[in-house]
């Protein structure tokens, strides 16, 4: 709901609301009992333009190995991401409507092409740490991205603490990031004159997660991340859901991100329903009002319906 329509309100609505389809096909099968092996086939995403959506290329390839009770370890072929590394907790569960409020830190679904990674247990903590490498083309030549990612989850009652960090180091950047490990095996470069890079892809994003329960349904969450190359970068979030089995549930979320200490690039609030239909089928319907870059303002009427098979 918005009064004159003009190109930058529609980017700010497409930057705030992603419409569409989101469509996937996964597979998981069970490996000497206590490993699980997944593919996963991707045919549409939300926010896409292309209505008619797209072929079902290979999205995802992972296998998970449980080497004790207290580690595991995962490989990623393709299409890894933070998230498929990351200890599991309830508040990064698809709950809201918009990513604010759904996914958690983005840092945590970034794509990051292959990787390793690895997770111990120990009383009421878990740490996972991973390692990813991609290719990406540069100038007619491809650089190896590498990416470190680790996270520290801490339960203390009913209170669970997260801490992650992501280090990405370019192939042609000599200065290595915090926690960055670029292995020797992984440096070699299919183009050796694309060592001199202008602008050098180094990025450290910190995110820091926080939920408690209220009661046995009703959760509060909340995220923050930075990043430690550029301070004034800031995106945030609160979430309040009930997440009740039952026929009805509801959810109110808070979030923006700030590219300045008194500058609000983008807020946005959003409350919605949850009614469940069956254990397959779930509708929800909501409202949100948003902020982008301080001059465009609009509310919006969300529905949003999601079922498996």
């Amino acid at each position: 709901m918005i009064g004159t329509i003009d190109v930058s309100k529609c980017n700010a609505i497409e930057r705030a609301i992603r419409t569409g389809i989101d469509s996937r096909l996964t597979f998981e099968t069970t490996i000497r009992e206590k490993d699980t092996l997944v593919a996963e086939f991707v045919g549409s995403v939300r926010g896409q333009k292309c209505i008619l959506g797209s072929s079902l290329p290979l999205a995802k390839v992972l296998y998970a190995a449980n080497i004790s009770d207290w580690c595991s370890a995962v490989a990623i072929p393709v299409g890894g991401r933070c998230r498929d590394v990351a200890v599991p907790t309830s508040s990064r569960e698809e709950r809201g409507l918009t990513d604010y409020s759904s996914f958690g830190p983005p840092l945590l679904n970034q794509l990051n092409g292959s990787g390793i990674a690895a997770m111990v247990k120990k009383s009421n903590t878990v740490a996972s740490l991973a390692q990813f490498v991609s290719a990406l083309p540069h100038s007619g030549s491809v650089l190896h991205r590498f990416g470190t990612f680790g996270q520290v989850v801490c339960q203390l009652s009913t209170i669970n603490r997260g801490l992650h960090k992501m280090a990405n180091l370019s192939r042609q950047q000599p200065k290595l990031a915090a926690m960055s490990l670029p292995f020797s095996f992984l440096q070699r470069s299919g183009h050796p004159q694309a060592s001199l890079v202008e602008n050098c892809f180094l990025d450290e994003p910190l995110a820091m997660t926080l939920e408690s329960e209220l009661d046995e349904n009703t959760r509060i969450g909340g995220w923050v991340e930075t990043n430690i190359a550029n301070p004034k970068y800031f995106q945030w979030a609160v979430t309040m859901s009930d997440s009740s089995e039952d026929d009805f549930g509801w959810g109110l979320s808070l979030g923006g991100f700030l590219r300045g200490p008194r500058k609000c690039n983008r807020f946005h609030v959003e409350s919605f329903l949850n009614f469940n239909v069956g254990k397959k089928c779930k509708l929800q319907p909501g409202l949100l009002y948003a902020m982008d870059e301080g001059a465009t303002q609009f509310s919006a009427l969300i529905f949003r319906t999601s079922w498996s098979l």
